[in-house]
């Protein structure tokens, strides 16, 4: 068990003692930036020191096309502010990313150059729309691959320090991410190894929310206005988020979109496959996206309607669930299951994953969840996945599991 510790002084001086301890170490250093309430708290007090410093620092932004004009707009106004002190790095793209709401389009290629007439808007004049720009950079990578690419391209051969604003009061995932065992720079425990010379910083890890609104509300810092119309349609600031709203557990508030910018609204639906039934369903229980409780057809098993479902898939996605369920059963079988896993199980052991059963795979297959994080598996990286598909197929004709 991790336990807290008191450190006998405010987050905000543990935050800037940290970002020193940093520039004190790391001769390349750059921000990733979202825009969001987080990063862009890390963004100010990161600045402030590279001011004092009179030191420039990279400025990484991934723009990622279908996003609100609010954050947009408070993105460029953070560039312009601190430009003097800055290597901005404005990305536009085409980069594969996640949607959760099509199983037609389980990923969508923003800035696709083949739909330019479509799409959401224009890029700024800052951006970097050139695909020869990066020497890394190949049409289709993932997000979380041109990220990774990107800090080893930045650094070098030098000693690199990536700030991300992420916190880990705000979900379990990220506590995990920062406080689980691996390698750190100098046993800093706000520290995590990425990859080659490139170490991840998180100065805000102990924040809490109502710290990062009390640090804009006290020194009068800029922040995304798309918070504020967020407080006006109900949110509090611990549901608030602004990251692209496709993804597996973002979809849930795309129905504040055409609410808060229906005028962006109206050119999402048209680009991003299923944006419009994610809005009108995502929030809610039930068979549609395998929310909360389920239901089986009259006649069906767990087991029989999952492969019902699992037929009426488009190829593409019918193949990537085979592959994953195919290694499920074939883990079970070695591990107290030798016949087959039940059709179902207890509800409550279902939902902490402690035993498999149809059940979970059908509430995946409803859920669309693309990488079956339901069902234990994590995703898979890009520049590999080719040569998975294959090993795969061999293994399920191996196994004899080729249902």
């Amino acid at each position: 068990m991790v336990r807290k510790k008191g450190l006998r002084k405010s987050v905000l001086e543990a935050a800037v003692e940290r970002i020193a301890y940093v520039f004190d170490h790391f001769p390349k250093i750059y921000i990733s930036f979202s825009a969001g309430k987080d990063s862009t708290v890390m963004l100010h007090l990161v600045m402030e020191e590279a001011m004092r410093r009179e030191r420039k620092v990279g400025l990484l932004l991934i723009d990622l096309e279908a996003q609100y004009k609010l954050t947009i707009e408070h993105a460029l106004h953070c560039f312009t502010m601190y430009r003097d002190y800055l290597e901005p790095f404005w990305v536009s793209l085409p980069l594969a990313l996640r949607n959760a709401v099509s199983m037609y389009e389980p990923k969508w290629l923003c800035w696709d150059p083949d739909r330019r007439l479509d799409w959401v808007r224009q890029p700024p004049a800052i951006a970097i729309t050139s695909e020869a720009f990066f020497p890394f950079f190949s049409r289709g990578m993932e997000f979380e691959e041109f990220i990774e690419h990107f800090g080893q391209w930045y650094g070098g051969d030098e000693l690199t320090g990536c700030f991300v604003g992420i916190r880990t009061d705000e979900s379990l995932n990220r506590f995990r991410t920062i406080m689980a065992e691996k390698s750190r720079f100098q046993e800093w425990p706000w520290t995590t190894y990425k990859s080659g010379t490139v170490f991840n910083l998180y100065p805000l890890y102990d924040w809490r929310t109502r710290d990062v609104w009390i640090y804009n509300g006290r020194f009068g810092k800029s922040y995304n206005r798309l918070y504020d119309l967020m407080h006006q349609a109900g949110l509090s600031i611990h549901q608030q988020r602004i990251c692209q709203p496709y993804g597996d557990d973002q979809r849930k508030g795309l129905w504040l979109f055409h609410i808060i910018e229906p005028e962006t609204w109206g050119k999402v639906v048209s680009r991003v496959n299923g944006a419009n039934s994610g809005a009108l369903y995502a929030q809610e229980s039930g068979n549609m996206l395998g929310r909360i409780k389920i239901s089986k057809p009259e006649g069906h098993s767990w087991e029989s309607f999952s492969k019902l479902l699992l037929e009426s898939l488009p190829p593409t996605s019918q193949e990537q669930f085979r592959n994953k369920i195919t290694v499920f059963l074939h883990w079970y079988q070695a591990r107290g299951f030798p016949h087959g896993i039940p059709d179902e199980a207890d509800p409550s052991l279902e939902a902490t994953r402690t035993i498999p059963s149809w059940r979970r795979i059908c509430k995946a297959l409803l859920r669309n969840d693309y990488w079956c994080k339901d069902l234990s598996f994590t995703q898979t990286k890009s520049e590999s996945y080719e040569r998975y598909r294959r090993v795969m197929k061999n293994r399920r004709m191996k196994w004899g599991l080729t249902w």
